[in-house]
This record gives structure tokens, C-alpha cells and sequence, in this order.
């Protein structure tokens, strides 16, 4: 074999290896494309919800069918982790509050339950998650339809109020109480 032929071997070996690294790119796409499309179909299934970019932004946030009926605890969340950290009687009423929701141990939700109240959700969640349970509750979506924005409020209030104060008489904090009337202001001024 001479070296010419040696060096156009080498050249289609290589144009070959490139023809199928894209291959395998495109394959990858296309499956990460139709996995995402399936989930979405999901997510509007179980949320009664149609428009696209709500649906991209729950997915994105994290939710799941499995766990979209966490999102109005999110507020909730973010009340008890204001302090920096969430007292044994706050986690008490939040599981209380999940179990409501029909959360049960053991599901996925519950287990993203269980990380949200070990590891602080980013603030990122807590945003999004307020402009999302606002267009879940204008839309009727299943996924709230037993709530209204004054309902995810007084739940964050019940866990404000579930520790703090002089000997733990349930005092609310200036903290708590900041971010309650930053809650209740966010979701109510998205309210049409």
C-alpha cells in the first residue's frame, strides 16, 4: 500500500467517523426532542393547561405529572426556609399540608418533597413557581382547582406562624411576614 493510499484511507476512515458522530448527534436530538414533546403532552394531560410556554416552564422548574401538585406548596416552602433553615414544627405542617394535597409517602412527590424541605429550592423556583400557580389558577387547571391565591397564602401563614417568637408562641417573623406580603401581592396582582 503506498503512502498515498494510506493517507486516503486515513481521510475516508476519518470522514466516516465524522459522518457517524453527527448521526448519533441527530439520533440524540431527535429522542431528546420526542421525549420532551411526550412530556409535554403529559404535563397538559394532567394539568388541564394548553398553552405551550407554561408547560415548557413547568417541565423546566422541574415538575412533573407526578409532582405538579407540589407547586402551590412552593410558596410555602420558600416562607419556611426564610429564616434559613425549616423548624421541626414548620415541616410537620408542610408534610400535613401534602398529605391535603394527596401527596403520598413514597410517591415522586414526596420525595421531591423530602429534598425541597432537606436542601433550599433556588430562588429561581420560588419565583417561577408563583408566576406559574397564578396561570395554573386563571386557567382552572386540575392541578389547583381546589385553591384560589388567598388559600396558598393562608397556608404560608400557617407555617410562619407554626414557629417564632417569644417561647415559640407562633410570632411571625419580619422576614416571614416580607415575603408573605411579597406572596400575597404577586399573587394577587396576577389575579385578572
Amino acid at each position: 500500500m503506498s503512502a498515498e493510499d494510506a493517507l486516503h484511507d486515513r481521510g475516508r476512515a476519518l470522514e466516516e467517523e465524522y459522518f457517524r458522530r453527527k448521526d448519533r448527534e441527530l439520533v440524540e436530538r431527535l429522542r431528546r426532542k420526542t421525549e420532551t414533546e411526550a412530556a409535554t403532552r403529559a404535563m397538559g394531560s394532567t394539568t388541564g393547561i394548553t398553552d405551550p410556554d407554561v408547560l415548557r416552564d413547568l417541565l423546566e422548574l422541574g415538575f412533573t405529572p407526578e409532582t405538579i401538585g407540589l407547586l402551590p406548596l412552593v410558596p410555602v416552602l420558600q416562607v419556611a426556609w426564610a429564616e434559613g433553615g425549616i423548624t421541626p414544627r414548620e415541616r410537620n405542617l408542610i408534610e400535613k399540608l401534602a398529605t391535603a394535597r394527596g401527596i403520598t409517602p413514597g410517591s415522586p412527590a414526596d420525595a421531591q418533597l423530602m429534598d425541597w424541605l432537606a436542601n433550599r429550592p433556588a430562588e429561581a423556583m420560588f419565583a417561577g413557581a408563583r408566576r406559574l400557580i397564578h396561570a395554573l389558577l386563571d386557567a382552572g387547571s386540575a392541578a389547583t382547582a381546589d385553591l384560589t391565591a388567598d388559600d396558598v397564602v393562608a397556608y404560608s401563614e400557617q407555617v410562619a406562624a407554626a414557629s417564632g417568637g417569644i417561647f415559640d408562641l407562633g410570632k411571625i417573623t419580619f422576614e416571614e411576614r416580607t415575603l408573605l406580603d411579597t406572596i400575597a401581592a404577586d399573587l394577587k396582582s396576577r389575579r385578572r
